[in-house]
């Protein structure tokens, strides 16, 4: 019986790996993140205008504070909406 149980266990762990991501700005040696460059900016914003965590988009930590940042600033400054319709 702990024989089935063991190979249930097996089956069902190899489909919950995930894959790890590479942080977009570590790779391609990008040391600041601009709150004017709209169109990286997007890439970590979702369909309802929330800002992505680390988890979904591989960033380091160090670069995901700078991406929270900067998305602000450019929301500030009316570069990117707050909401997408």
């Amino acid at each position: 019986m702990s024989n089935d149980r063991d190979s249930n266990k097996k089956e069902r762990d190899k489909g919950f790996r995930r894959k790890t991501r590479k942080c977009f700005f570590c790779t391609n040696e990008i040391n600041y993140v601009d709150y004017k460059d709209t169109r990286t900016l997007k890439k970590f914003v979702s369909d309802k205008g929330k800002i992505l965590p680390r988890r979904i988009t591989g960033t380091c930590a160090k670069h995901q504070r700078m991406i929270a940042e900067a998305i602000k600033r450019s929301r500030e400054a009316v570069l990117i909406p707050y909401t997408k319709d």
